[in-house]
């Protein structure tokens, strides 16, 4: 007669008769690891975000809605923990860029503006010595003589003191610091950008240039 099976046979391993399900395994791991002293949550946590969709290990993966501490959202595709597909950039100011991303990087992509806007980096026409029209005229025509608009907002923002208007916010020369039109900080500005801004931008003073006649 035949001995009956138990746990120590051959015939029927220990580890098939006792193993958990893998998905009380996985929270058993994950419940470890959050008691271990020193851990503060996954990445996106640890670096100010907030997020919401599918996870692979701990880390962003498939569908989801990531938010930067400064308030741009990304929405779309994410692998390993990082954009990967097509996803879209939200920023606080209402642009949006959509683009093809790879491992965080965009390989192509198209900004647009909050008023519809969209920018091209070649034969970039608007604004230019040809056609003065802000955007917001274009779609919406011309105001009479005498009425004309200052900014594509109308009516225009009020700039703080020793600051400049530069489109998308405030910028304050002696900080570097582009702040929206909410005073929620955007970025820094760099060299460029700061010359850019000093030399096209309107001021929140009036300044009066007088004629130089030629030597």
């Amino acid at each position: 007669m035949a001995a009956p099976l138990s746990f120590s046979s051959p015939q029927r391993p220990p580890a098939t008769a006792h193993a958990p399900p893998a998905g009380r395994a996985g929270r058993g791991r994950e419940k470890r690891r959050r008691a271990r002293p020193g851990w503060a949550g996954p990445p996106w946590r640890r670096a100010g975000g907030r997020y919401s969709g599918g996870t692979v290990r701990g880390r962003m993966e498939g569908q989801g809605s990531y938010t930067l501490p400064t308030g741009t959202e990304y929405r779309g595709a994410l692998r390993d923990g990082m954009f990967e597909g097509e996803g879209e950039l939200i920023f606080p100011n209402g642009g949006r860029y959509r683009a093809v991303w790879h491992r965080g990087v965009p390989v192509q992509g198209k900004y647009t503006f909050a008023d519809g806007l969209q920018y091209k980096d070649k034969k970039w026409h608007y604004c230019d010595g040809y056609d003065r029209r802000f955007y917001t005229e274009i779609c919406s025509g011309l105001k009479p003589p005498g009425t004309s608009q200052l900014t594509n907002l109308d009516p225009p923002k009020k700039i703080p003191e020793g600051c400049y208007d530069c489109g998308d916010g405030f910028y304050n020369p002696e900080t570097r610091v582009i702040v929206d039109y909410k005073l929620r900080f955007l970025r820094n500005a760099d060299d460029d950008e700061h010359e850019w801004i000093i030399r096209t931008c309107r001021k929140a003073w009036d300044e009066t240039i007088e004629h130089k006649p030629k030597p």
